[in-house]
């Protein structure tokens, strides 16, 4: 965050204080703002969010204790009641909207005053998003010092988060962008309008909030028509949906493409016996190789968008090349690779949608090439009248993908009994805990297992006990 006095955190957040507060309060510097009060450094903001189990405004006092300069509520009585002065208590009607319109402020501060170089660059699509994401975090490294976020902080809260770490030596701000409704990264784009953007798939993820593809499509056209005007958009052209947003753009758009007919492309992908994809990268400079650390051929795409936003900041195709090779997906859970009692797990559980889940069997079918596999799914979430035909659709695809072993979570009835019909041995477990006795009670030295389902299904607790035992 670019330090400014609290005055100026309390106007741009549309604040005042519960107290009229002197200058000696008013004119402390203000270096960052945070939400938890286990982080807190001193000279930041707290935020008192109204969380599922606490109220943040009952944590004032103990934010101000800790070193916070001053605390944004809309609850002054109850931060009151927690022992925080009353001139120490910016009262907003909505903290999180607060926040959001002081991240604005922010990146506006180190537009005007910052790194001339600064430019902001946004990730959107159904899939790939994080991944892309963290690839951008180390292509763009060359170009300065680089903030993006930890893990998929891509909401409303999690962006302006984000944005607020916008220092005054900041020359990439890299954010990703989800949604799971129409407009939401029309907000998004409002507090951060990006210089690049990149618009990497339209999938069948939150179907069920969404109401149908078209509107997933819509949603994330959004980042397009919320690119600052003459600012770059890089779109999939191997998505018809995706490349329809082209005549949303209001500046240049350059294309990427896996099947080699984007002005930044593929040519020759192969994946080795590690599951790890390699290809030419082909771009108007010329070719170069690449081989991926990240473990499956659709990632492939997601290097090709990254190396289309890093070039059209100026990176050298050739340096970005180069660099793609280096970097891997630094957010946990996604297509990671690690070993356990002489089995290989892929754990890909953070998320999964119909699209991700057929592109972690392919992987696995890849890995376990000539050994037992074994896989243990949860229910693809915010699926909507799609789920049940989806989830039958899946396990009819594991029965094909030769998997033999498979554990079921709860919400996937419709994948299990299409996947033991299709001669797969199927264990239906009632939570992730029975899942993970199971699968310790049947993994074998030499076996490949998938760890794939929806964040809220639990998977990645599983890969989470499985790698602990590891260390």
């Amino acid at each position: 965050m670019i330090p400014v006095k609290l005055a100026a955190v309390a106007e741009d957040c549309g604040g005042r204080f519960h107290r009229r507060a002197g200058t000696a309060v008013t004119d402390e510097a203000v270096r960052g703002l945070e939400t938890d009060t286990r982080r807190l450094s001193e000279g930041e903001v707290f935020a008192a969010i109204k969380g599922e189990r606490v109220e943040g405004a009952s944590l004032a006092g103990q934010a101000l204790a800790a070193g916070a300069v001053a605390v944004v509520t809309a609850d002054p009585q109850a931060a009151s009641a927690s022992g925080a002065p009353p001139e120490r208590l910016v009262v907003v009607d909505d903290v999180q909207a607060a926040v959001g319109r002081l991240a604005a402020a922010n990146l506006e501060r180190a537009r005007r005053t910052g790194n001339p170089d600064l430019r902001v660059v946004a990730v959107t699509g159904s899939v790939g998003k994080t991944t892309t994401k963290d690839l951008l975090a180390g292509l763009l490294s060359s170009r300065g010092p680089v903030v993006a976020p930890p893990g998929s902080f891509n909401n409303e809260l999690g962006l302006p988060l984000t944005v607020l770490r916008t220092g005054a030596d900041t020359a990439s701000l890299v954010l990703e962008m989800g949604a799971d409704r129409v407009g939401n990264i029309d907000y998004l784009t409002s507090i951060a309008p990006p210089d690049v953007s990149a618009v990497l798939a339209v999938a069948r993820a939150h179907l069920g909030e969404f109401g149908g593809i078209d509107n997933v499509a819509r949603a994330k056209s959004e980042l397009v028509s919320g690119t600052r005007e003459g600012g770059t958009v890089v779109l999939n052209a191997d998505d018809e949906r995706v490349a329809a947003m082209a005549s949303k753009a209001r500046g240049p758009v350059v294309t990427f493409s896996a099947a080699g007919r984007g002005d930044v492309s593929a040519a020759d992908v192969r994946t080795g016996a590690d599951g790890r994809a390699s290809f030419t990268l082909v771009t108007p400079e010329g070719a170069w190789p690449v081989t991926l650390r990240l473990v499956g051929e659709h990632h492939v795409a997601n290097a090709l968008a990254a190396a289309a936003v890093a070039r059209a900041l100026g990176v050298d195709p050739r340096q970005a090349a180069s660099a793609l090779g280096r970097h891997g997906a630094a957010s946990p859970h996604r297509m990671d690779v690690f070993e356990a009692g002489g089995a290989t797990v892929i754990d890909d559980a953070y998320n999964a949608n119909p699209d991700s889940m057929r592109a972690g069997l392919k992987g696995l079918e890849r890995i376990g090439a000539g050994r037992r596999q074994l896989a243990v799914l949860g229910e693809m979430l915010e699926l909507g009248g799609e789920s049940e035909a989806e989830h039958a659709s899946l396990g009819e695809e594991v029965g094909r993908a030769g998997v033999s072993l498979l554990a079921c979570l709860p919400g996937t009835r419709a994948l299990s009994q299409a996947a033991a019909d299709a001669g797969v041995g199927v264990h239906d477990a009632p939570d992730a805990a029975d899942a993970l006795a199971w699968l310790r009670a049947t993994l074998a030295p030499g076996d490949a297992v998938l760890l794939k389902g929806s964040h809220g299904s639990g998977v990645w607790r599983i890969a989470d006990a499985l790698r602990e035992e590891t260390k």
